[in-house]
């Protein structure tokens, strides 16, 4: 009974959170760039040059050939690994501090917070700085590399701390902050919720999801953030693409910007890019869960289980 119930106690450690986080965000930027470039084209068009999804992508194709699609892959690449690695290991961090320390058990609120934490941390330290460089590159029109304002990543993260200082890579840190807090206590939460009730997993049972499992799972926990957080990711994405060394800035915080959109585009702008966000999110999450549940799944039943493989 003792070793039963020390058993039960065991948990996956962070590091392989981390481990098979990354390596979901390897596979999901590879499958997905082309739907993120639409949908930073579509967030940055005030003028209504593009009629929707599939005229964008077309306009895109047409105008800047079929690698265009794929415009700041190298940046999303890299971010989305990090980015991954860190919150799945922060977040198994946090729900070990918020775990009640007599029963070893993760109340509903704690799992929200350390979702939460977890969101604010990867904001901060990874996706801000990568997205600004990301939609910097995104947003530049044409075939003709001389003409284009940025190189590359490593260019324009130079060029940028060098004409608007180090803080340039932070801007629209604080919506980022809150889509990012946001979207990964909702996701944590509805992950493991659907786990639960869809295919009765429970964390350090052995049962080791299989990837069509995780998918729907994953999909369907990834749904609920971008609805919820369309206005902090238009005005991101806004914020993020304006620079201090061509003008003016149009948009002087999140605030001012989102009374601005509002007031000049409508309402229904502030969750422009939203259906492509939709098709980009959830199949995002499902492919990212369907790699890291095999890794962590695997860790389960050889380590915490001695399941027969």
């Amino acid at each position: 009974m003792a070793e039963e119930n020390s058993r039960s106690k065991k948990t996956i450690p962070p590091y392989m959170k981390a481990i098979s986080g990354s390596l979901g965000g390897i596979v999901e930027a590879s499958c997905l760039q082309p739907i993120d470039v639409i949908k930073t084209r579509l967030q940055l068009d005030r003028a209504g040059a593009y009629k929707g999804i599939a005229h964008c992508g077309s306009t895109i194709v047409n105008n800047e050939g079929v690698r265009a699609l794929w415009k700041g892959l190298t940046p999303f690449a890299t971010h989305l690994t990090l980015k991954y690695a860190l919150r799945m290991g922060s977040n198994a961090v946090f729900q070990t501090a918020f775990k009640d320390s007599e029963t070893g058990k993760l109340s509903p609120q704690g799992r929200l917070m350390a979702g939460f934490g977890a969101g604010v941390l990867e904001a901060l330290v990874i996706v801000t700085p990568f997205e600004v460089v990301k939609i910097r590159l995104q947003q530049q029109r044409g075939l003709s590399p001389e003409l284009l304002r940025y190189k590359g990543p490593v260019h324009c993260a130079r060029m940028i701390v060098r004409e608007e200082g180090i803080l340039g890579l932070w801007a629209g840190a604080s919506p980022t902050v809150m889509r990012n807090g946001t979207n990964q206590a909702a996701m944590f939460t509805a992950k493991n919720a659907f786990d639960t009730i869809l295919w009765k997993k429970h964390e350090g049972d052995g049962k080791v999801l299989h990837p069509w499992q995780s998918m729907i799972s994953g999909f369907l926990a990834g749904t609920a953030g971008p609805i919820c957080t369309g206005p902090f990711d238009v005005v991101k994405t806004r914020l993020m693409a304006q620079s201090k060394s061509v003008g003016e800035l149009k948009y002087r915080g999140m605030f001012h910007a989102i009374a601005t959109i509002h007031a000049e585009e409508g309402l229904r702008a502030l969750w422009k890019g939203l259906i492509p966000r939709l098709m980009r999110i959830p199949p995002g999450q499902a492919i990212m869960w369907a790699v890291a549940d095999q890794i962590t799944g695997f860790y389960e039943r050889t380590y915490l289980t001695n399941a027969p493989l």
